[in-house]
């Protein structure tokens, strides 16, 4: 079921509009050729877009894998490629997949005839080429991102398997809520899709008697699929987007939505002391002063979850996210040590005052450390008024107490102990 001219590409409607380098390069025009970086989830249409590469006149079409290929094997396929253009006129398209596995002097060694044209590389990767293709390639090529397919590419997919003379020429059919199922267990991935449907076809058809046409029912699910595996790369951008995702629920105080991309870390085996020293970080980050408690509690997680592992330490995760979900929200404690860092590195550092000076050594009094320093203790109240910093630094202000939760209570309280420390 390989696509075998542009048409036949199901999806990518953006990447492939009329007139986008993809589609001109795909079309067989050679004006303006330029360099391509497919970056996309498997199933999209990576390896599709080189088979319709391949159907493409007037190129000639090279394909690698940086899984196997080496250094070598790249500057043979540049080599001949010079050649090619030189004397015949011939344009090279080199086809590099999953080019996020080659070092940063493989990918170097790539430069040279992108930039002379002697190629038009079209490299795949699902891995996002900023963090794995090293700058200098991407700026010569054009970064198209595909997307997973969706539902009703995926319907149109699967009913054309099951028309097409590629595929079933119509000896099998599917019910429509068994089409919904197998569309939604793809997750946007054709690839999968049309695997899922090959084994439920078989199975229905076994269970027809082997008869001449068979049809896909709920049932067959059961009997012809294991359980579906999850798309979860843990060291890929679905990793980051996930956390990504599960960390913005619980600041947004959806304990729903931040539950279920917990599930999805956990079903796709994510390191769950990851997710719990992420919910360390947001305790203290989004929460703050505003539910103390908040990060006394994700520590315990943690300390749970090492002790106790999987699968039970997903229930220490669940109560730890759904509070922190439904907790007040505060950054103050975060922005106040941002701001003060930001002061430091712009050069605003002050000498300790003489009396905030060490004077716990022998001859410190010499230079006067420690002298005129007032001892809170010693007043009633306990606070006096006091310079503890100098200068401009003096009139900062970096904690800022937001009037949520437990924090309102600090709102009024640093304003009155302000008001006494700062009188002179």
């Amino acid at each position: 079921m390989r696509p075998v001219s542009i048409s036949d590409v199901i999806g990518q409607e953006s990447a492939l509009r009329p007139g986008s380098p993809l589609h001109r390069l795909l079309s067989g025009d050679t004006r303006g050729s330029q360099s391509v970086l497919l970056w996309g989830p498997p199933g999209t249409g990576k390896t599709s877009i080189t088979n319709v590469l391949g159907s493409a006149s007037g190129r000639k079409l090279v394909q690698l894998s940086a899984i196997s290929a080496g250094v070598k094997e790249v500057r043979e396929v540049i080599e001949r490629a010079k050649t090619d253009s030189e004397l015949y006129k011939l344009e090279t398209v080199l086809f590099l997949d999953e080019i996020h596995r080659f070092s940063k002097a493989q990918q170097d060694s790539l430069l040279p005839a992108v930039e002379a044209g002697w190629v038009t590389l079209v490299a795949a990767t699902t891995e996002n080429p900023s963090f794995s293709v090293i700058s200098p390639l991407i700026s010569r090529s054009l970064v198209v991102q595909l997307q997973p397919l969706s539902d009703e590419n995926l319907m149109e997919l699967v009913n054309r398997a099951l028309s097409d003379e590629r595929g079933f020429s119509g000896l099998v059919s599917i019910e429509g809520d068994a089409l919904i199922e197998l569309v939604r267990m793809a997750q946007g991935d054709a690839r999968r899709a049309l695997t899922f449907l090959e084994a439920l076809a078989y199975s229905a058809w076994e269970g027809s008697g082997k008869g001449t046409s068979a049809t896909i029912q709920l049932g067959e699910f059961e009997k012809a699929l294991a359980d579906s595996p999850l798309r979860y790369d843990k060291d890929g951008d679905n990793h980051y987007d996930v956390i990504s995702a599960f960390i913005k629920s619980v600041r947004g105080s959806d304990a729903d939505a931040a539950v279920y991309w917990l599930a999805r870390m956990i079903q796709g085996g994510e390191d769950p002391r990851f997710i719990a020293r992420r919910l360390m970080i947001l305790a203290a980050e989004d929460i703050g002063l505003a539910d103390p408690q908040a990060l006394v509690l994700a520590t315990s997680c943690a300390q749970s979850v090492a002790l106790i592992g999987m699968p039970e330490g997903r229930i220490a995760l669940s109560e730890t996210t759904i509070y922190l979900a439904l907790a007040p929200k505060s950054n103050s404690a975060y922005l106040a040590i941002n701001h003060a860092l930001e002061d430091v590195r712009k050069g605003f550092v002050i000498p300790v005052p003489t009396a905030l000076r060490s004077s716990n050594y022998a001859g410190a009094s010499e230079y006067g450390n420690g002298e005129g320093y007032l001892y809170p203790h010693d007043i009633e109240a306990g606070v006096v008024a006091q310079s503890y910093v100098t200068g401009e630094i003096a009139q900062r202000r970096y904690y800022k107490p937001k009037n949520y939760g437990a924090e309102s209570d600090k709102v009024g309280l640093w304003e009155r102990l302000r008001k006494i420390i700062r009188r002179n």
